[in-house]
């Protein structure tokens, strides 16, 4: 039985937020022509990262807690992972923007921005000889700066509020994943590259990388519903 542990532990964190998208005062549902672009594209990415890394001895996985089916170096579990976690975190996020209507963060979200985007590419270039880690902070580092001297989002500040309930239950996975109430960790990590500081059994970069992962979710999920918002108001302008 334990051999399904990974893929029981994605399943576990998708069921849930599935069966409540069809709530019908908060139908997140309808987004979904939205949602699964938003989380394929990213999912695709992270894929091609995930390869390279496993195949670079960066980070590895317990056959002890996998059913055996591979998709190049990466099994089926890991795989799973970036659309199941992506639905659940989305899912959240529009949950907790949909409770609290007042953005609480909205006027602190630049500085935050700023303050992450600058600590993370200093740290990354420090640390760049840790491959996890000055990857890792340098990539969510140059996409945040993106996001904020381009796109200029304001829905940063809740992102930031969402994320920080996100966290609950990613802490919840990822120490399940790392180790935390099983014999053997699931997922075990090349500490020669990365910091070697945990947050329990969880590598510190964990919190980052999964950041630049929700964050790549947002990101095209409102821009997709920015677009269809601007195109129903210009197809609106015209009839008039």
């Amino acid at each position: 039985m334990e051999k399904y542990l990974y893929l029981l532990i994605n399943l576990a964190s998708f069921i849930v937020p599935f069966l409540a998208s069809f709530y019908s005062k908060a139908p997140f549902y309808k987004k979904w022509k939205y949602v699964w672009i938003a989380i394929l594209v990213p999912a695709l990415f992270f894929v091609i990262w995930d390869e390279i890394f496993t195949i670079a001895g960066i980070w590895g996985f317990n056959p002890r807690y996998l059913t055996g089916i591979y998709l190049g170096a990466l099994p089926l579990e890991e795989v799973l992972f970036f659309i199941c976690i992506p639905y659940s975190c989305l899912f959240t996020y529009f949950a907790i923007t949909h409770i609290f209507e007042k953005d609480y963060l909205f006027p602190h979200q630049e500085l935050i921005s700023s303050a992450l985007i600058i600590g993370l590419l200093i740290s990354g270039m420090y640390f760049f000889e840790q491959m996890y880690t000055g990857v890792t902070f340098i990539l969510l580092g140059m996409f945040m700066a993106f996001q904020l001297l381009r796109l200029r989002p304001r829905y940063m500040g809740r992102f930031y509020f969402a994320f920080g309930f996100i966290l609950v239950p990613f802490f919840i996975v990822n120490g399940i994943l790392t180790g935390t109430g099983i014999d053997q960790e699931v997922v075990w990590y090349n500490d020669k590259q990365n910091l070697g500081l945990r947050i329990g059994t969880i590598p510190v970069e964990d919190v980052f990388y999964g950041l630049l992962l929700i964050l790549m979710n947002v990101v095209i999920l409102e821009w997709l519903e920015e677009r269809e918002r601007y195109k129903r108001a210009r197809q609106a302008r015209v009839k008039k």
